[in-house]
């Protein structure tokens, strides 16, 4: 294995999650997790608890990223507007639209018990 290739390829991935924070969907989520860390903090959440949410951050943040590249991409190849590219672009959307809101639904979940 090469290692400095190894490195370089952090940085690849690095330089992508900068690039994918400009965007505006990107940001409310980073917003938004940074909301449910500091919420999670002042609740006294389980280690269990940490996990869920920690899993659920991760997929709403990855999916979001590869919505983001699914655009850019589809944006690149079709730079006209298509029926197959609208398409193409509005299934990734939804993908992340879909695991944000169960992302929500599990979050109340873990804090209004503990709220209320």
């Amino acid at each position: 294995m090469d290692i400095r290739k190894f490195i370089k390829s952090f940085s690849y991935a690095l330089t992508g999650i900068w690039t994918a924070s400009k965007e505006q969907n990107m940001r409310f989520h980073l917003v938004s997790m940074v909301v449910v860390i500091v919420a999670g903090l002042l609740t006294g959440l389980s280690i269990t608890e940490w996990l869920i949410l920690t899993l659920l951050m991760a997929l709403v943040i990855g999916t979001e990223m590869v919505n983001t590249a699914i655009e850019r991409v589809v944006d690149l190849a079709s730079p006209e507007i298509h029926p197959l590219a609208k398409d193409a672009k509005d299934v990734a959307a939804g993908a992340v639209l879909v695991f944000a809101v169960c992302s929500v639904i599990i979050g109340l979940l873990i804090f209004l018990p503990k709220w209320l």
